[in-house]
């Protein structure tokens, strides 16, 4: 694609031929139909056009872009394969979205210190790929592994159906290279043990591209496990696949996977994936267990144990690795396979204290009646991250609203039980209001404060993840009844 005639030209196109300067013409897309693609991430309900989107190959060329953006003050959304689902890679309308998605190179695979060092547009599921010759892999793998980037990871904190027993994305980084606002190139963490100073390759993990933007990443690898065996219960209630969930938690397990699933789940998944669920229960659990084989088997045997004796009417073990492999791709495809039986779903993310599973997906249950929404859990049950899909309607009058209000109780029971609300996704658009919910204006003003020491304009990722005092003022006046501040679920617990 040329650049715009300089003649006639509107603000889009004079934009447009300034980056032109900095990178290849074909890498600055401006025309309406070129930008349509990227107007969302993975929430689709909220849509916004960019001015420009802007595909750099090289850190120079990202450096040049972020220089100017700050000269001229233009804001800057990094993107990476576009499949989060907090909006958090929603477009500013007077920005540019900057794709990460060129930088897709694995640079070095170390089996002898187990790491590998990538670009941040290497898909999750390629490393493990890469590293599998030599006996290792890479354990985080949420549900979109197969697309989502290392450097979309990084920025949301990503877990996946392991991360009970092998952590989330910052348990399993070593370093992040990343742009500042002012093109300035930082590393932060250290390829030893620890590094000096503050830790701020954690802070880092989580921002949601509000401080910088990740270049570079080094991750760990940790060698294939000898031995890996699922194990499929079927529940006559929810709350007993909760309460079966607390057994194998207490009695000192730690299963590489603990996943629930309920009815509408269940059966969405299987008319997918046909992973051999049984379609007639009211949840389900997937309980995976690693490690040497002696090892594996004595874990297997006490979780058959503890499902039956928490009231499972069919325990079944995966017969072999294709088995194994069919059972995950069920609840790897389960959002995917709630949309066909939805024009629309929410997908919702908290963090509960496990203990609460059972009282948490009950009041879930009776908010549905209350909004007249169908929802289906699916989640991370070991470790008490909800997954709730709300299913909807956009094209019927007021039902998106319906949906977020239902959300937005959600969200508020997780943080009425003292948990978070969020588990992995961010906070990004879709839970900024919460935020207002979660935290005291002391501690959002603090969050702003360290937004500042890195980015003093406010050009990364502006209106995300952190909320102003005055959106929350604006949040609390809308819950106040008889001049006193009211949110439901707070109270009720």
């Amino acid at each position: 694609m040329s650049p715009p005639s300089p003649s006639g030209t509107s603000q889009r196109e004079r934009l447009a031929q300034e980056f032109a300067q900095l990178l290849p013409a074909e890498a600055v897309l401006y025309r309406e139909e070129a930008l349509r693609p990227y107007e969302c991430d993975g929430l689709s309900a909220y849509r916004e056009m960019p001015l420009l989107v802007l595909l750099p190959t090289e850190v120079s060329e990202v450096q040049a872009v972020l220089r100017h953006c700050q000269g001229q003050g233009i804001p800057v959304v990094a993107r990476g394969a576009g499949t989060g689902l907090s909006g958090g890679a929603l477009p500013h309308s007077d920005g540019i979205l900057l794709s990460l998605t060129r930088f897709n190179r694995i640079l070095d695979i170390d089996p002898l210190n187990r790491t590998a060092r990538v670009q941040p547009g290497v898909r999750n599921l390629a490393i493990s790929e890469a590293a599998r010759p030599h006996g290792l892999y890479y354990a985080p793998d949420p549900s979109s592994q197969i697309a989502c980037s290392i450097g979309g990871n990084v920025a949301e904190n990503a877990g996946g159906v392991h991360c009970l027993k092998y952590g989330l994305t910052v348990h399993n980084l070593l370093e992040v290279t990343f742009l500042t606002i002012e093109g300035e190139r930082v590393t932060v963490g250290s390829g030893g043990l620890d590094a000096p100073g503050f830790d701020l390759l954690a802070l880092m993990t989580g921002s949601e591209g509000m401080l910088g933007v990740v270049v570079e990443v080094l991750v760990k690898l940790l060698p294939i496990p000898q031995v890996a065996k699922v194990v499929l219960a079927a529940f006559d209630s929810v709350e007993q696949a909760g309460d079966a969930v607390a057994a194998i938690i207490a009695a000192g397990i730690i299963p590489a996977g603990l996943e629930m699933m309920d009815h509408l789940a269940i059966r969405a998944a299987e008319d997918f994936a046909h992973a051999g669920y049984p379609v007639d229960a009211a949840a389900i659990l997937l309980c995976e267990v690693d490690g040497n084989p002696a090892e594996a088997l004595q874990q297997l045997e006490q979780v058959e144990t503890l499902l039956a004796q928490s009231g499972a009417n069919a325990i079944r073990v995966a017969r072999d690795e294709a088995e194994r492999l069919r059972f995950w791709a069920g609840r790897k495809s389960a959002f995917p396979a709630v949309g066909r039986i939805s024009p629309d779903y929410y997908c919702m993310d908290g963090t509960i204290p496990r203990q609460h599973l059972s009282q948490v997906l009950g009041r879930i249950a009776e908010l549905s009646r209350e909004y007249g929404l169908r929802c289906a859990n699916v989640f991370h049950a070991g470790d008490g991250n909800l997954h709730p899909l709300i299913l909807y309607d956009a094209n019927r009058p007021g039902e998106l609203a319906k949906a977020e209000a239902f959300g937005g109780r959600i969200l508020e029971l997780c943080v009425a039980v003292g948990g978070t609300i969020t588990g992995e996704h961010g906070v990004g658009h879709e839970k900024i209001n919460q935020m207002c919910v979660q935290f005291t204006p002391a501690e959002l003003e603090t969050f702003h404060a360290v937004k500042a020491a890195f980015d003093p304009q406010g050009l990364l990722n502006p209106g995300k993840a952190i909320p102003t005092l005055a959106r929350c003022a604006e949040f609390g006046a809308m819950h106040v009844h008889q001049g006193q501040l009211r949110f439901p679920e707070l109270e009720r617990f």
